[in-house]
């Protein structure tokens, strides 16, 4: 499992996160939730083993991340950022296979193989062959994705912990490719049980897709776990400034439905 103990992060002196404890089971799908400049993107940061913690300690499997070299962690998580830059004119199906280059070990057929199932996943099949500058920002962000299933599948073990951290991936995608992503991560965690965590903004699709949720207000974690005991009016108004009601899904009793009332 992957773990945040205790772990506070500044920058500039100016307080980001604050003693954060959270755990990232396998086979879970984790939303973070919060408003604008809350801390979200740093705690992915933090997880991925991007950023050090200043105070307290990032763990894998009870290890402390600072002791995996780039190539380790690069075999055990793979990272979606917000905004994925790539300035080279490479193929769809190029980016694509990019995702198994920490797994020099596997074949050519292998890393064909995997990556047909990733496309198929992020629904970009139809993708390949073009280049990939000549994509929509939507259609990068898909590719991009494809690329990260690639990382999470390829030469996955029996039981091997491992993590996909994925940065506002929604943000640049009509509703359609929004509810299509996210169902993908969700597939992710229930046939391969590997962790999803995903920044988000709307509260609604975490609450359709994500199995739990942790909400982070002020460097912060107020609230963390399953989305019928963390979306609740008082959670959200210390997390967005705004009150809101919450009720029962219509069309899934098991689900809150948040209405902002601002």
């Amino acid at each position: 499992m992957l773990t945040l103990d205790q772990v506070s992060f500044a920058r500039c002196h100016r307080p980001i996160l604050n003693q954060v404890s959270l755990a990232i089971p396998a086979g879970e799908f984790t939303a973070i939730l919060g408003a604008n400049g809350a801390g979200k993107s740093t705690l992915l940061s933090l997880l991925s083993g991007e950023l050090t913690p200043q105070h307290g300690h990032v763990r894998w499997a009870g290890q402390d991340v600072r002791e995996f070299d780039s190539q380790q962690l690069a075999r055990v998580r793979a990272v979606l950022p917000q905004n994925p830059g790539l300035g080279f004119n490479l193929s769809v199906d190029e980016v694509i296979a990019m995702g198994a280059y920490p797994f020099a070990e596997l074949s050519p057929s292998t890393v064909a193989e995997v990556a047909h199932a990733a496309q198929q996943w992020a629904d970009v099949s139809h993708l390949t062959g073009r280049r990939y500058p000549t994509l929509s920002g939507g259609e990068q962000q898909r590719v991009q994705f494809a690329r990260v299933l690639v990382q999470a599948l390829a030469a996955q073990q029996v039981g091997e912990y491992r993590c996909v951290l994925l940065d506002e991936p929604t943000s640049s995608l009509d509703p359609l490719h929004q509810h299509g992503l996210l169902a993908a991560a969700q597939k992710l965690t229930r046939e391969a049980g590997i962790a999803v965590v995903a920044v988000l903004h709307d509260v609604n699709l975490a609450a359709r897709y994500c199995s739990r949720i942790a909400m982070l207000a002020k460097g912060d974690i107020i609230a963390s776990g399953i989305p019928q005991d963390v979306l609740t009016p008082e959670h959200l108004q210390q997390t967005y400034q705004l009150a809101a009601t919450v009720i029962t899904h219509p069309q899934d009793p098991q689900r809150p439905l948040v209405l902002f009332d601002g």
